[in-house]
């Protein structure tokens, strides 16, 4: 299979010529890296190329590297229903640089798209309708990016006198909790906090 998978490697490096920049296999599946600013030609090619014949997308997703100067991955999936076969096609983004829309190479990109743009941020140049699909309206930030807080920036609850939902800033009371010494959470208090003295002769017992 891994014989298979390299010829076929093989030949999609050379039926896109410099628009790859490596091919490996990778848990029994085809990875093939190519250049952000040819994803149009790439993607033609697979789906085009009687080599390839990837003409169905399964899926668009992307990876978040924060320490990476191209921080995104934009990750399609495709299969070849022809050849039995799927590939993996990778384009590295820079944060904040827009990548072609492959709307016109698979339709079905449209609603992967708006979703990568929701939860990451990567905007697709010539999207014909890129705004957010799976937050609310006026939402703040990208939950999937690594650096966004796990408890958002906004909360929604149901407000009793109000009678509806109302969205309002997280507060986080308890992270920002100013503690002292009169509180049991501290641990090393100067004096003998209640029960603390059963705890003592327990000790002593037991070490005698």
């Amino acid at each position: 299979m891994d014989d298979e998978l390299k010829a076929l490697g093989d030949a999609i490096a050379v039926a896109l010529g410099g628009a790859v920049s490596r091919t490996y296999i990778e848990y029994g599946e085809l990875n093939v890296v190519v250049d952000a600013a040819q994803i149009i030609e790439a993607l033609t090619a697979l789906r085009d190329n009687p080599a390839c014949l990837f003409n169905c997308i399964i899926d668009i997703t992307a990876v978040d590297y924060p320490a990476r100067e191209h921080r995104f991955d934009v990750v399609y999936h495709l299969l070849s229903p022809r050849h039995n076969t799927r590939v993996r096609v990778k384009a590295a983004v820079v944060e904040d640089e827009a990548i072609a829309s492959v709307i016109p190479v698979f339709p079905a990109a449209n609603w992967f798209e708006r979703e990568i743009w929701d939860l990451f941020g990567i905007p697709f140049t010539d999207h014909p309708d890129l705004r957010r699909i799976l937050t609310d309206y006026g939402f703040e930030g990208h939950p999937l990016r690594k650096d966004f807080p796990m408890t958002g920036f906004v909360e929604v609850r149901y407000d009793d006198a109000q009678k509806r939902v109302v969205n309002e800033p997280v507060r986080l009371t308890q992270e920002f909790r100013s503690f002292d010494f009169l509180s049991p959470w501290e641990g090393d208090t100067p004096f003998a906090l209640p029960g603390d003295e059963k705890a003592g002769k327990g000790r002593i017992a037991n070490s005698e």
